[in-house]
């Protein structure tokens, strides 16, 4: 896939440009350019943007939806929350969002009070939450949120096979993006540009058993309301709404059914 070029449509920000520029290995242009998809920094945000139709997609953790979400979204009976397991959890719950994508779920997770590490493998992705994390950081209606967030830039597979066991989360979230067709394609255009350039996760059998060898506790996985299961496993439940479905595979259940090894044994 083509790498997306950064243009900073704001002179104060050429710095700030030039950092996102090298922290995600992005080409930094002078001009913004006259077709495509492109990330334009401005004064307010990073954007993904286009000549197209599509709206700017952007990461946004302070207003819009994320507010609406903070304040009104029903706390800990939301249903990611309840997929997680968050109810009843002693202690504070350390997640993995393997799929980080824009960080929504993950920034209602971090405000319930989880510990919530954002991997995210595309460039772009990460650029964008790098840029709404850091926006979220400085509001004071956010700051103590975003304090709980971290954003690793990596291959999720690689990087969850690389943890130790001190370092294991209690619950690994994963929310990959499927070649969609028929009316399930009929996404928000912000959405449809953003997956065009994310791309689809061809490789979610081997991210869920990575993530079934490091989670301690369960692996949750988001899908289409009639999606398919990801191949190679059988989840031990499935929370079902009007449109996405969680499918929640117990680490326990799966040791003692012998088609995990004990943590030990790992």
């Amino acid at each position: 896939m083509p790498t997306t070029p950064l243009f900073c449509a704001d002179g104060a920000r050429r710095e700030r440009a030039s950092q996102l520029a090298e922290r995600y290995a992005l080409p930094l242009v002078r001009q913004r350019p006259e077709s495509g998809y492109w990330l334009e920094l401005g004064f307010e945000r990073l954007a993904l943007v286009t000549t197209g139709k599509h709206g700017a997609v952007f990461a946004e953790f302070v207003d819009g939806a994320a507010r609406h979400r903070r304040e009104q979204g029903g706390g800990r009976g939301q249903p990611v929350a309840k997929a997680i397991g968050l109810k009843g959890h002693q202690g504070t719950m350390r997640i993995v969002d393997a799929t980080a994508g824009l960080g929504r779920d993950a920034f209602v997770l971090a405000s319930l009070g989880c510990d919530v590490t954002l991997v995210e493998r595309s460039p772009v992705a990460a650029a964008l939450l790098d840029d709404g994390l850091a926006r979220a950081a400085v509001s004071l209606d956010t700051m103590d949120i975003a304090a709980r967030m971290t954003l690793v830039h990596a291959d999720a597979i690689r990087w969850l096979e690389a943890q130790a066991a001190e370092t294991q989360p209690d619950v690994v979230y994963v929310d990959p993006m499927f070649p969609e067709t028929g009316k399930s394609a009929a996404a928000k255009k912000d959405m449809q540009a953003f997956q065009h350039v994310i791309g689809d996760d061809l490789d979610s059998s081997a991210l869920l058993s990575a993530a079934l060898r490091c989670a301690r506790q369960r692996v949750v996985v988001k899908r289409p309301r009639l999606g398919a299961v990801i191949e190679g496993w059988t989840p031990s439940a499935q929370m079902e709404g009007k449109s996405t479905r969680f499918d929640i595979y117990s680490i326990k259940a799966l040791i003692s059914a012998g088609k995990l090894l004990a943590p030990d044994a790992r």
